[in-house]
Order: structure tokens, then C-alpha cells, then sequence
């Protein structure tokens, strides 16, 4: 689990403006919308990402009884920043605080991944997991991601993955280094 803790160290910065950037209303870095994926590209650092919103999301608490929650920006995205060796890096996040010490259950079409948590961000443990998931990503019509809140809140957030294959290799093509 070492491995996870440099890679979201390299990534906080790239997620931080990945958030800033789609909060921005009229951003000036998306170079491409396919479906329902869009793609950013920033020159300094070099970075490019694909990025999603959720199309349904349940908040329930630990009996399964719905719960209205407040949530900030539900994301799933993919990076590409050859300066930080991220190529085609699988993030998530939920839009509050998970758990602590808590994984997210990333599955697609039937197939389940586990992502580590730190703070609001979560992560694959390794490229080889990344590469695994974007396969599947790029095969399916979903993703559904489950997590836990540092209050307790059950999270199940729904995203679809049209448009997600040619996102990533739009993302990949501008960062080709």
C-alpha cells in the first residue's frame, strides 16, 4: 500500500486543479467533450484528464435508509502527466471525506476493483490496477462506485461510460510525450 501513498502525494496537485477546473463555469482548459466524458488539458505542469460526473448517486446510512447528504463534486477521472509518471491514473472523488482506512468498490459490467482512500480522493494501489480498470472502462456501459463517509454515510454513485474510450485516448494523444 506504500506505492498508493507517492501516487496520490504526485496526484493531489493534478486533482486539485483537475476540481478547480470543472468548478469553473466557463473553463477556458477543455479541449473536448465526447458523450458524456470531457477533456482537459493544462501546459504548466503538463497534464490531461478525462473527467465524468455521476448520473445517479443513493446516500444511504448503514441500515440502508436513504439519507439527504451535502456533497461537493462527485468525480471519476483519468490522468495523464508525464512529468509525475502518470499515465492514464484512475481517480475518484466522492465530494466529502471518506472513511479513514476505508476502500472504494469500483465496479464495472460485473467486475470489482478496490480503490484506496485519503481524504476526498481515492486511487487503484498501482499502475498495473489502473491499466485493469481502464480496460474495463473502456469495455463497459457503467461504473459504479461505493464508499463510506468519514460520518458514516453510504455513498453509491453511478457513472456512465459513453464517450470514456475516446476521452482517454483524446487525454493520452495531447500528453504523448
Amino acid at each position: 500500500m506504500g506505492s498508493f501513498f507517492v501516487r496520490a502525494a504526485a496526484g493531489l496537485t493534478m486533482l486539485a486543479a483537475a476540481t478547480m477546473a470543472m468548478a469553473q463555469e466557463d473553463s477556458t482548459n477543455q479541449v473536448n467533450a465526447v458523450t458524456d466524458w470531457s477533456v482537459f488539458e493544462e501546459k504548466d505542469p503538463r497534464q490531461c484528464w478525462a473527467v465524468t460526473t455521476y448520473k445517479e448517486s443513493l446516500n444511504t446510512d448503514a441500515q440502508g435508509v436513504a439519507k439527504s447528504v451535502t456533497r461537493g463534486e462527485i468525480l471519476l477521472m483519468v490522468f495523464f502527466r508525464p512529468d509525475a509518471g502518470a499515465d492514464g491514473q484512475v481517480a475518484f472523488t466522492g465530494g466529502y471525506p471518506f472513511a479513514p482506512g476505508s476502500t472504494v468498490s469500483f465496479e464495472v459490467d460485473g467486475s470489482t476493483y478496490e480503490l484506496f482512500t485519503e481524504g476526498e480522493w481515492a486511487w487503484p494501489a498501482s499502475p498495473q490496477d489502473d491499466a485493469k480498470i481502464v480496460t474495463s472502462m473502456k469495455r463497459g456501459a457503467n461504473a459504479v462506485l461505493t464508499a463510506r463517509s468519514s460520518r458514516g454515510t453510504i455513498t453509491k454513485d453511478t457513472f456512465s461510460l459513453l464517450g470514456f474510450t475516446a476521452a482517454y485516448e483524446d487525454a493520452d494523444k495531447r500528453c504523448d510525450s
